[in-house]
C-alpha cells in the first residue's frame, strides 16, 4: 500500500512565516527557514511554503528564502503564490523549490497550467484550489470569474448536491467555479497534484471537510492534499481514510506545540495508515 504524506504548510509573509483562522487575523509564528529545517527533523515528507501577500516585492523575498531554505533540506519543497506566467514557475523552480503551486494565475487563465506542465513536467504543477461551502452555487460549473475563457464547462442543471465555490486572491475573492468541476479542469490542463484547502475549516482545528476532500479526490486521478482545519491525528487520519485524500497539510496545531509530526505519524501508524518513518512513540 502507498504511504501517505503529513505535509507542513509555512504562511510567509514579510519573510516570517504566519499564521491565521479563515486567511485572516494572522499572527507572527516564526523564521522559515529555521521552522522547515525543524518540521524535517521530526518527519515531515514535504514542506511547502505559500507567499499569502503576493506582491512582487514579497514574491522575490519568498524565492531568497527558499533558496537558503532548499540548502538544508531534502525533501520536497512547494513554492506558491503570486505565480502568473510560466517563466514565474520557472524562477520558483531555479529556487530550489520541488513543484510550484497555482491557484489565482489558472483561475485567470487556465492556459497556465497546460504551459507549465509541458515545459517542466506535470509532477511540478500543482494547482491550489481555495473553496467555500455554498448551497447557492446552483450547478457544478455555472456562473463564470472575471476572466475565464469560453471553453470553461457550462452550466448544467440545478442539483440538490453539496456546492464548493471557488475563491482566489487568498480567500478574498469569489468566482463562479464549482470547486470539484474546477478541481477536474486544472487536471485535464496538466496539474499534477490538487492542494485543496477548506476555507470554512481553515484555522478552526474542528477537522479537514470530509465531504469536499471526498468529493474532489473521487472526481480526479492526481494525488489530492487536504488542507484546512486539522486539528489532531484522528483528523488527519479521516482526511486519508474518510476521505480519500493522499496527503494532509499541518499548520496551525504544530506552530503552537500542540503536537509535533513525529506524534502525529505515531498515532497514524497506530491506526495502521500506512506513513513513511512511522516511529514507535511520540516526541
Amino acid at each position: 500500500m502507498l504511504t501517505r504524506r503529513v505535509i507542513v504548510c509555512l504562511d510567509v509573509k514579510g519573510a516570517r512565516v504566519v499564521k491565521g483562522v479563515q486567511f485572516v487575523e494572522l499572527r507572527d509564528v516564526g523564521d522559515p527557514v529555521e521552522l522547515a529545517a525543524r518540521y524535517e527533523r521530526e518527519g515531515a515528507d514535504e514542506i511547502v511554503f505559500l507567499d499569502i501577500s503576493a506582491s512582487a516585492e514579497e514574491r522575490a523575498t519568498l524565492l531568497d528564502v527558499a533558496r537558503r531554505t532548499a540548502e538544508r533540506l531534502f525533501i520536497p519543497l512547494t513554492i506558491g503564490g503570486g505565480v502568473r506566467t510560466a517563466d514565474d514557475v520557472g524562477r520558483a523552480l531555479r529556487a530550489g523549490a520541488d513543484k510550484v503551486s497555482i491557484n489565482s494565475g489558472a483561475v485567470d487563465r487556465p492556459e497556465l497550467l497546460t504551459e507549465s506542465a509541458q515545459r517542466f513536467g506535470a509532477q511540478c504543477v500543482v494547482a491550489s484550489i481555495d473553496a467555500k461551502r455554498d448551497s447557492g452555487l446552483g450547478a457544478r460549473g455555472s456562473g463564470v470569474a472575471s476572466g475565464r475563457p469560453a471553453e470553461v464547462p457550462q452550466p448544467r442543471a440545478p442539483s440538490p448536491e453539496p456546492r464548493w465555490r471557488v475563491f482566489t486572491r487568498g480567500g478574498r475573492a469569489p468566482t463562479g467555479l464549482d470547486a470539484v468541476e474546477w478541481a477536474r479542469e486544472c487536471v485535464r490542463r496538466g496539474a499534477g497534484e490538487i492542494l485543496l484547502t477548506s476555507i470554512d475549516c481553515d484555522g478552526a482545528r474542528t477537522g479537514y471537510d470530509l465531504e469536499l476532500t471526498r468529493a474532489v479526490a473521487d472526481a480526479v486521478d492526481v494525488p489530492v492534499i487536504a488542507s484546512g482545519g486539522a486539528g489532531s491525528a484522528e483528523h488527519v487520519r479521516e482526511a486519508i481514510v474518510d476521505a480519500h485524500a493522499d496527503a494532509a497539510l499541518v499548520a496551525g496545531i504544530l506552530h503552537d506545540g500542540l503536537t509535533t509530526v513525529r506524534a502525529l505519524k505515531a498515532e497514524l501508524a497506530h491506526a495502521r495508515v500506512p506513513v513513511r518513518g512511522a516511529p514507535e512513540g511520540e516526541a
